[in-house]
């Protein structure tokens, strides 16, 4: 029996959790799932959007499965990810990218990794407004996070039998902080020379080349901004953000969530896409060592997906959130 946090989010969130969450039950693992809210319905309710029981049921836990929450833009409160990637220390964001067979790209041949430092840079939040005119941020980049992301991505390669890392980053232009995170990759890549191949591409570079053949990168370790956009940009080649999985880690915990929004406009009508959510249920699943289990969901996910005969709105399908979990289900 697991003990594992749920949020459900907002906007489709709850759908496509209980999808999630019928199709691990069907594989009979047992799991007591501690079921949270956040997001803005909660702060209209609560005052925050994430309460502090929230990240006590995750410190207790471990292990947390976490569906899309609406983040407010130009207003409100900042983002929950945010919030729970600095109050859990998740320092390490990882997206696997990969082609989906029954899923149409430009390419058929992307097999990558983004490996995303968390916790600093622009996404720290350091800002001033100095009048109303003009605005400071503060981009910050520490030895300490540069070193332990770029270790955390080689031994990421290593562990899965990946041949390379590449460092990316713009220090041709931000010299002192970029320029840092550079310098802390090539210190780590000595420690893993004849193990695991080392290069480095500056970041506006690197886009051009994924669009053009995205074939030739492993993992990409970045520090948090150019992670965070080309994470999403990778998700693009193998069929959009709702395929594409995600997972935040840090020493202590984990939460595993789809990086796709909550879709509010489509809310309650059945027509969500699990696929991404699943997917980060299945490398949860990985996490706690049921890999057997993992294995089932997702060969049972990927045949459904092949056959193209049961495909949400957004693949292209007409299908409902429950006939494509039900489709699942049969397969398992």
């Amino acid at each position: 029996m697991y003990n594992i946090t749920l949020i459900k989010g907002d906007g489709i969130g709850p759908e496509i959790s209980d999808s999630v969450v019928k199709i691990i039950e069907a594989t009979n693992l047992k799991i007591n799932w501690d079921v949270q809210s956040a997001g803005a319905d909660v702060a209209e309710i609560e005052g925050v959007p994430l309460p502090q029981r929230v990240i006590d049921s995750i410190k207790k836990n471990k292990v947390a499965l976490k569906a899309p929450v609406t983040t407010p833009i130009g207003k409100g409160f900042r983002s929950v990810n945010v919030q729970l990637r600095r109050e859990l220390d998740l320092y390490a964001n990882l997206r696997p990218c990969k082609n989906i067979a029954g899923i149409k790209t430009p390419f058929d041949n992307v097999d990558l990794v983004v490996v995303r430092e968390n916790t600093e840079d622009l996404y720290a939040g350091i800002e001033e407004k100095i009048s109303d005119d003009e605005a400071h941020g503060i981009k910050l980049i520490t030895r300490k996070s540069s070193t332990r992301i770029v270790e955390w991505a080689f031994e990421y390669a290593l562990k899965n039998n990946r041949k390379k890392v590449t460092a990316v980053t713009k220090a041709n232009i931000c010299k002192l902080t970029d320029g840092l995170f550079l310098e802390c990759a090539r210190e780590v890549a000595k420690k893993y020379e004849g193990k695991i191949e080392y290069n480095e591409v500056l970041v506006d570079a690197l886009c051009m080349q994924l669009v053009q053949n995205p074939s030739k990168f492993d993992v990409l370790v970045l520090p948090n901004l150019y992670g965070d956009i080309v994470s999403d940009l990778t998700a693009g080649l193998i069929g959009g953000l709702g395929v594409a999985q995600g997972a935040n880690i840090g020493l202590d915990c984990a939460v595993f969530e789809p990086v796709h929004g909550s879709a509010p406009d489509i809310k309650g009508q059945n027509l969500a896409n699990p696929t991404a959510l699943l997917l980060c249920a299945v490398e949860m699943l990985k996490h706690l060592g049921e890999v057997e289990v993992a294995n089932r969901i997702e060969k049972a996910l990927y045949s459904v997906l092949s056959e193209g005969k049961i495909k949400t709105r957004d693949l292209g399908g007409t299908s409902t959130t429950d006939e494509f979990t039900d489709a699942i289900i049969a397969k398992l």
